[in-house]
């Protein structure tokens, strides 16, 4: 059952990273492909109906976790509580942004909400991508299962490494950047005309710089974290997560090439999926990496909760998951195809719920 569980979370956070991405990817491209402010509230319209629902998943991931593993929960919570603040300010901050940003008929009112919605955005990337690198390298567990990390040390990975060191901030960067495509593709498939030519010339660009981050990354990744090899070694299977995310990542940028929104789409988020995926593949069971002994590390089997509470969650988790689900496929159906200029401001309470359906571009 710890499998299980372990897997279950890490889907959960990679379906996160994918949906509540491209809505970090929106933010942080909102300065760049809307100039005026019908661009902006065509911007918000795009993501006004589904934002908040994409948040499930995270809140629903944390919950799991507690449920699965309540040990890394508090030794995480514990070790990354600064941080797991900023993000709880941020993730309020950009929710104001959407909301308020119609209650004022003023120019600076709306200016100062457009730039919390685009800066509170690419900060939630910086640091997910962030603790994205702290949970790959490690984290100093002392015997006890917790642990402190100061803001930075030496800027480099060792046993008593701090938040930020190169290689976290090479995956903050990359994390902004990956995002930024993805909410880029998003734009071009969910909108028309200048916008929509904006962002893909975001999307282009912002795709040469993946390639070459992503082939930076990977390499790095074994270096930093020799063990993430073990299980590719033992179980070659797990190949075919990060072959996935390198053929998306390939094809992403030909249907981009061929102005293929959707299929670009597509591509971008299996491109995150099996770059986290594979992630999780090689970190298993290993679920908080010591840096200072490797016997302190927490896995899936020393965080665990009791066998019988795993077993009796599982029926409510899969009612509950196939809930979240069900809602997920009608909500994005419901508002599929491209907003038009008369669907007005995603911050007017939704009535970016005026939106008329067009045929999906190409």
């Amino acid at each position: 059952m710890e499998t299980f569980w372990f897997g279950a979370v890490t889907l959960m956070l990679a379906v996160y990273v994918v949906l509540d991405g491209y809505d970090f990817g929106v933010g942080m491209v909102s300065p760049l492909v809307a100039r005026t402010d019908e661009d902006r509230r065509l911007v918000l319209a795009a993501i006004g109906p589904v934002w908040s629902g994409n948040e499930v998943w995270l809140i629903a991931a944390g919950a799991v976790l507690f449920l699965a593993f309540p040990k890394a929960y508090a030794a995480g919570f514990s070790g990354f509580y600064l941080a797991l603040i900023i993000v709880l300010w941020l993730l309020m901050g950009r929710g104001l942004a959407i909301e308020l940003r119609g209650h004022l008929d003023h120019p600076l009112w709306r200016q100062f909400w457009d730039v919390v919605f685009a800066v509170t955005s690419a900060l939630l990337a910086v640091v997910f991508g962030a603790a994205l690198g702290n949970l790959v390298r490690g984290v100093p567990l002392n015997a006890e299962g917790y642990f402190f990390v100061a803001l930075w040390t030496n800027f480099l990975p060792g046993p008593e490494p701090g938040i930020l060191d190169w290689f976290t901030l090479l995956l903050a960067l990359t994390s902004v950047v990956l995002l930024t495509l993805h909410g880029a593709n998003f734009l071009a498939m969910k909108t028309m005309n200048e916008v929509q030519a904006r962002a893909r010339r975001v999307a282009r660009l912002t795709g040469y710089a993946t390639v070459l981050l992503v082939a930076s990354v990977l390499p790095v990744l074994s270096l930093v974290q020799p063990s993430l090899r073990l299980n590719y070694d033992a179980h070659p299977i797990g190949y075919a997560l990060p072959l996935i995310a390198l053929a998306a990542l390939t094809a992403m940028q030909v249907f981009r090439a061929q102005e293929r929104d959707v299929a670009a789409f597509t591509s971008s988020s299996l491109l995150l999926f099996g770059l986290l995926t594979g992630i999780a593949w090689g970190s298993y069971p290993n679920i908080l990496i010591a840096t200072t002994d490797p016997a302190h590390s927490l896995t899936a089997t020393t965080a665990s909760a009791g066998s019988y509470g795993l077993q009796a969650a599982f029926w409510w988790f899969t009612i509950g998951l196939t809930v979240i689900i069900a809602y997920q496929v009608w909500i994005h159906s419901l508002f599929w195809g491209p907003v038009k200029p008369e669907s007005g401001d995603s911050s007017d309470h939704y009535s970016a719920r005026k939106i008329v359906p067009s045929s999906p571009t190409k």
